[in-house]
């Protein structure tokens, strides 16, 4: 479990693609030394786990394939950026939203626009994932943790402070780039709990009967 508060922002020494999957290198100096073998640490929000440690600062990790088949951890190539985040622990601030490390899908950056020194980001993703998204409601990019500025059928605005610019990858993001995308797992929850009992007995919990008693606004 994490939290979409980046602690770090690591390069990638080697992405090794094999028959099984990837075998990646991650250099993280500031993370390393309190990193252990079988600790969990989020890369670009991706729940990996830390399989060899090298001095003076590498991370080792095994990607199967069906993490690959869901993110962009693929794509990445030797000196490339990547957030990090160790997972929570019990005595550790949660400053963002409870992040799972499992991801959902690839959200696209299709518009930046500055507003003064803020960065309003547009994502398009597909609708079933929109789905379960709300307007002020938390997103994690990359493993960060966003606030939902403005939501639509296909598409979703974060306004970025500078502080998470410069902290993160997403400063120097490009139009066209995709990007990890977890959406909130209490959404996730709900829709699931929603969709078996609209098969069930009439007068299950339904859509309709939300709206019906005022609580879809």
């Amino acid at each position: 479990m994490f939290t979409g508060i980046i602690e770090e922002v690591g390069a990638i020494e080697s992405a090794l693609k094999r028959v099984d999957g990837m075998g990646l290198v991650v250099k993280a100096p500031v993370l390393f030394p309190g990193l252990k073998l079988g600790d969990s640490l989020a890369v670009n929000g991706a729940c990996l786990t830390v399989t060899r440690k090298a001095l003076p600062a590498s991370l080792f990790f095994d990607v199967s394939k069906e993490t690959l088949s869901r993110t962009v951890l693929g794509k990445l190539h030797p000196g490339d950026l990547v957030n990090l985040e160790p997972a929570l622990t019990l005595n550790k601030l949660l400053g963002g939203h409870l992040v799972s490390g499992h991801i959902d899908g690839l959200a696209v950056l299709t518009a930046i626009n500055p507003v003064g020194e803020m960065m309003e980001m547009t994502f398009e993703v597909p609708e079933s994932l929109a789905e379960m998204m709300i307007e002020k409601g938390s997103v994690a990019l990359d493993g960060i943790s966003l606030t939902i500025a403005s939501l639509h059928q296909t598409a979703f605005t974060v306004a970025v402070i500078p502080h998470t610019l410069k902290q993160t990858t997403l400063g120097c993001k490009k139009i066209g780039d995709r990007l990890n995308l977890e959406t909130d797992m209490i959404g996730k929850y709900v829709k699931r709990f929603i969709s078996t009992s609209e098969k069930g007995k009439k007068g299950a919990l339904s859509m309709a009967f939300l709206a019906e008693h005022g609580f879809l606004g």
